[in-house]
């Protein structure tokens, strides 16, 4: 289970760094969210060991979060989590901490034990950067499915990690070719990016976007929406810069 965002000056700290409540609450999400996945029923954080940050994510940088369930006991789960920071012109990765999350799924009525471990999905499938999010009530409209414009900042953040990690350049988004809504993404449902460049330019990257909705209760999957992003290239002026083949 993977998490990436940018690292903000809202999210930084009087250092220009990333502040650690801020961190932590990014290992917190992923963490239940992988430990929900696997239970498929409501989860909960225990504690967390022992997390020690060893080096900072900066204002600019990509915060990379990661988790992996490791351990199922009957009700709870031990998911190890990782923050890395990464440069995005040059690609450089810090691995900021790691720790471990316990996480607890209560049994409800006819419930049993836990599931078994089994294999965990890659971060990377088929050319394709998946990454997932939460859907909180703030981000709801008021039939309590995701609002719009947030699906669409969600896929334009996509659109921007995989055509920076692509082009190893300062990206803008230059235009959105096409978007398509097909069904709703309901309050409490992940929601999961998928995004592959399909066309690199002289100085653009054409980036395609899925938005997927999962019901963590049950594991029922929709894809919600389908966009086109064109991201261009530009140096210190604004202008548009070639892209290295």
């Amino acid at each position: 289970m993977t998490l990436i965002d940018m690292v903000f000056p809202g999210d930084a700290n009087h250092h220009g760094t990333l502040f650690g409540g801020v961190g932590l609450a990014h290992l917190d999400k992923v963490a239940f969210l992988a430990a929900a996945r696997h239970a498929r029923r409501p989860t909960v954080t225990a504690g967390c060991e022992r997390i020690d940050f060893a080096a900072p994510a900066r204002i600019g940088e990509m915060a990379e979060a990661t988790g992996r369930v490791a351990r199922v006991g009957r009700t709870s789960m031990g998911v190890e989590v990782e923050l890395w920071a990464e440069a995005p012109v040059s690609g450089e990765r810090r691995l900021c901490t790691r720790g471990v999350f316990n996480m607890v799924a209560p049994r409800e009525a006819g419930q049993g034990d836990l599931p078994p471990l089994a294999g965990h999905d890659a971060a990377e499938d088929g050319g394709w950067l998946r990454t997932a999010e939460m859907v909180f009530p703030a981000w709801t409209n008021h039939y309590g499915t995701l609002y719009g414009g947030d699906a669409l900042k969600l896929m334009g953040k996509a659109a921007f990690i995989c055509a920076t990690r692509r082009a190893r350049r300062v990206i803008v988004m230059a235009a959105t070719n096409r978007i398509d809504f097909t069904c709703p993404i309901r309050e409490g449902d992940m929601v999961e990016m998928a995004s592959r460049p399909t066309r690199v330019g002289r100085t653009s990257v054409t980036v395609e976007v899925e938005l997927w909705g999962e019901d963590l209760r049950t594991g029922e999957r929709r894809r919600a929406a389908a966009a086109e992003f064109v991201m261009v290239a530009v140096d210190e002026g604004g202008r548009p810069t070639p892209i290295a083949a």
